[in-house]
């Protein structure tokens, strides 16, 4: 068997799982018990991707995901012990509008008590998750995927399971010059998201945004802000901590200009709802922040030029939920197909 230089033949895994969210984690959790060899790599410092938590100074953020649903009983049994447990709790079934009114959609909204994090935190305890890995290129030679790393030596894998944002994946393969079978390329590349703006503003006292502390906003130029104080998140002591999502066409717009002046556009446009003199803007930039083109299936597989499969939110519908029942069906997939 060819072995790349560096790397240790010893420690072949049998499905090398890219990224740490929500889809990494279930697909681990289907795989790991069944006896396989498998390893999660993750460039964060914590599990969970798009479902991330921040302290500025000694306040508290949740800046990506705001809250989850659920509505497939598979979830709902993940999420019954966390309720019990106190780790996750019901937030809202509606939020605010612009004209200030609540507007309730019957649909329960839940959060992590001690932020949004705490979820995929949960669900990698007892996975083997390696973070701060940075993947260079995936490259499929002499029968096995070879996944390179910036921080460490190559690593081996029989099936390569990738749960990042699809262009980013491809990004990897194409740095390998793997070239995928037609019809999985073109449903790939077909997949599309939108870009987000995410501002961490902290404020000397309370905010002026309705309970329970979110707000839905036209879209342009901010499409939703949060009260991580009303969350229970931040403490009140500590004044306000909101999180401000600005539109897709802002963020496109903007993207590249100075966190600064983006930071106060964005903090103007809401100045009313915040009510009190803002301390410090940091701006978070969500590159793949929702997928507005997504594919149907909860996976791809393909297998050539080896066993490959690609999971998400942007498989099957673009919630968290749908992010975790992915991974677990690729995990499944991949237990039915090669066991």
């Amino acid at each position: 068997m060819w072995v790349p230089e560096s790397c240790d033949a010893t420690n072949v895994l049998d499905v090398a799982v890219l990224g740490a969210g929500m889809s990494g984690l279930m697909a681990a959790r289907r795989l790991a018990p069944a006896g396989w060899r498998v390893m999660v790599f993750d460039k964060g410092r914590v599990p969970g991707g798009r479902m991330a938590t921040r302290r500025v100074g000694d306040a508290m953020f949740d800046y990506g995901a705001q809250y989850f649903t659920v509505r497939e009983a598979s979830f709902r049994a993940l999420l019954e012990p966390w309720l019990q447990e106190g780790l996750a709790r019901s937030w809202s079934e509606g939020f605010a509008t612009s004209d200030g009114i609540f507007k309730a959609d019957g649909e329960a909204r839940y959060i992590g008590v001690q932020g949004i994090s705490t979820i995929p935190r949960r669900l990698a305890e007892g996975l083997p998750v390696q973070h701060g890995t940075t993947v260079e290129s995936c490259s499929h030679l002499d029968g096995r995927w070879v996944i390179r790393f910036k921080e460490r030596p190559p690593v081996m894998a029989s099936i390569l399971l990738l749960t990042a944002p699809v262009p980013q994946s491809l990004a990897l393969l194409a740095m390998g010059r793997v070239v995928l079978e037609a019809a999985a390329a073109v449903a790939l590349t077909r997949i599309q998201y939108a870009q987000c703006l995410a501002s961490l503003v902290r404020l000397v006292g309370p905010s002026r945004i309705p309970e329970p502390g979110g707000l839905w906003l036209d879209g342009e130029p901010v499409g939703w802000v949060a009260d991580n104080t009303q969350k229970g998140i931040s403490e009140a002591r500590l004044g306000g901590s909101v999180t401000i999502h600005a539109g897709p066409e802002f963020s496109r717009t903007h993207w590249d200009e100075d966190p600064e002046t983006v930071g106060r556009i964005i903090t103007d446009s809401v100045q009313s709802w915040l009510g009190s003199e803002v301390t410090s803007v940091r701006i978070h930039r969500w590159r793949y922040s929702v997928p507005t083109v997504q594919h149907p299936a909860r996976y791809i597989m393909a297998r050539s030029p080896g066993p490959v499969v690609f999971a998400g939110d942007a498989f099957g519908g673009g919630r968290v939920e749908d992010a975790a029942l992915s991974g677990d069906a690729a995990g499944a997939a991949i237990l039915a197909e090669y066991s």
